[in-house]
């Protein structure tokens, strides 16, 4: 008796201190209580532990009253998901986090969110170092809990099931009540498709590509793989967010014909080196396509030599690591051509705003903008017609609008320089050009009349934190200029804000 009693104690201490080690294992990321005065303040990032190397955003939903994203990033355990979620894509909040390793049996790794034809939240995503994919089902309304990983294990034409298929980052979508999955290549050679009724049987199509595809009239190198896949639908079109491992971010629009995509259109959202990769969204609760991307610090050996300079690794010392873009929202024009806005939700963030009108800077010189500097910034310029051969803004300048990141282009001007990168932009004849530049330390995301948006990343000194206009080659006419101060979605502790 006495022994049995001493066992069952002895029972009990171990399971209490088992219960204990499990909940102490239970990793909760939490901003520090003093983060670094150089951190982003309005960009969701990874405070630790680990570190957020890649930190791509994957599996996205809209479930139960809340959004909730996922982001990889490494703790000792190995590759895990980060799990947030917000009621408004601006203000965020950490789960537990509960993918990785040890309850999935593999780390986790680039993937997509989906709901199920019968309503059930699911995702599919490449288990790291278990050469497959697989799908996981949401066990509780909050996300926090997963069911056992199934296998994504296609069959051929004999019913043979496809053991030799280079199975990479996955993505799946429902069209006409089927569910197709996409694995993508890291090689230049074509994804290759599956579908299912039921999530469990799967039959191979074949290459995602159609063969009509046309690489060379759409301006796509032969070379470029197709990896981190988000496929979805904008109004009667297919869109593919995407990146290439050369490029970095871009994406294809056309349609889904004979179980293939077709692509029509192709753009890029990256410019040099990866500073915007790894693009993932969701569809809002009020219909609105919504995406992110991982914004690096990382610049690649074809960038020039102003762009490796202006990657900075310095940088990567001075801030956060897995820093998502901000939310971007997508749609398609009456042209067919994409949109891409910033989320409308930010404007929660606008503090002590100040405004500017009637403004012209005369060819040749600077105009320093009275009463608007700072570091956590948004700005809106809206500009008549341009008639100047050059005009531009600079922000984050000198006391005399020198040294500072600026953004320009030209009356005749096919492309717009966002300071070291130049992506594609013109101006239609007459048109103006609204600007709307969001400042966040380091961080500089540019919106270009709604139809062009890039990122760039500028080292500055603590007092340079002015904003300038400057104009060559003829007057620059400016309606008005608007500045607010972008409150941050941390508090003084360091705690994200509800």
């Amino acid at each position: 008796m006495k022994i049995y009693t001493k066992l069952l104690l002895l029972s009990l201490i171990t399971s209490v201190c088992s219960a204990q080690d499990s909940k102490a294992a239970i990793e909760i990321p939490a901003m520090p209580k003093n983060p670094p005065k150089t951190w982003l303040t309005y960009h969701l990032a990874h405070p630790g532990p680990g570190n957020a190397f890649p930190g791509d955003p994957n599996p996205a939903f809209f479930w139960n009253g809340r959004y909730h994203l996922h982001y990889i990033y490494r703790n000792h355990t190995g590759f895990v998901f980060a799990h947030v979620s917000s009621k408004d894509m601006v203000h965020w909040e950490w789960h537990p986090t509960v993918l990785g390793p040890k309850t999935m049996g593999h780390g986790m790794f680039s993937g997509t969110g989906f709901i199920t034809k019968d309503g059930r939240v699911a995702m599919t995503y490449h288990g790291q170092g278990s050469n497959r994919n697989w799908i996981s089902y949401a066990q509780d309304d909050n996300l926090d809990q997963w069911s056992k990983p199934e296998l994504v294990l296609p069959r051929d034409k004999d019913g043979k099931p496809i053991t030799n298929m280079p199975y990479f980052d996955p993505d799946l979508w429902i069209n006409k009540g089927v569910y197709y999955a996409l694995n993508a290549r890291s090689s230049s050679q074509s994804p290759v498709m599956m579908k299912s009724e039921n999530l469990k049987d799967w039959d191979y199509i074949g290459e995602f590509l159609h063969p009509d595809f046309d690489e060379q009239k759409l301006g796509v190198a032969s070379d470029e793989d197709i990896s981190c896949p988000n496929m979805f639908k904008l109004g009667d079109k297919w869109v593919l967010l995407c990146i290439s491992h050369r490029l970095g971010c871009r994406y294809f629009i056309g349609d889904f014909k004979d179980e293939q995509f077709l692509p029509e259109q192709h753009g890029m959202m990256n410019w040099a080196g990866w500073d915007f990769f790894a693009p993932e969204s969701l569809l809002t609760s009020d219909g609105r396509r919504v995406m992110w991307s991982w914004c690096t610090t990382i610049i690649s050996k074809r960038a020039k030599q102003v762009q490796r300079i202006k990657s900075l690794g310095s940088l990567r010392r001075k801030i956060q690591s897995g820093i998502q873009s901000l939310p971007r929202e997508l749609s398609l024009s009456e042209e067919g051509t994409l949109l891409i806005k910033p989320l409308r939700e930010l404007k929660k963030l606008r503090s002590d705003e100040k405004t500017l009108q009637d403004i012209t800077v005369k060819s040749g010189t600077t105009y320093v903008v009275k009463g608007m500097k700072g570091d956590t910034m948004e700005l809106e310029i809206v500009l008549d017609a341009p008639t100047a051969k050059e005009f531009g803004v600079g922000v984050l300048c000198d006391k005399d609008g020198n040294k500072g990141f600026t953004i320009s282009s030209g009356v005749r001007s096919k492309t717009m320089t966002v300071d070291y990168i130049q992506p594609p932009f013109e101006l239609k004849e007459g048109e103006g050009l609204t600007l709307r530049i969001f400042i966040d330390k380091n961080l500089i995301e540019v919106f270009a009349n709604d139809r062009q948006a890039a990122v760039g990343w500028h080292d500055y000194d603590p007092q340079d934190l002015y904003v300038s206009l400057f104009s060559k080659a003829g007057n620059l006419k400016v309606k008005s200029v608007r500045a607010w101060q972008m409150k941050s979605i941390y508090d003084k502790a360091g705690n994200i804000q509800k």
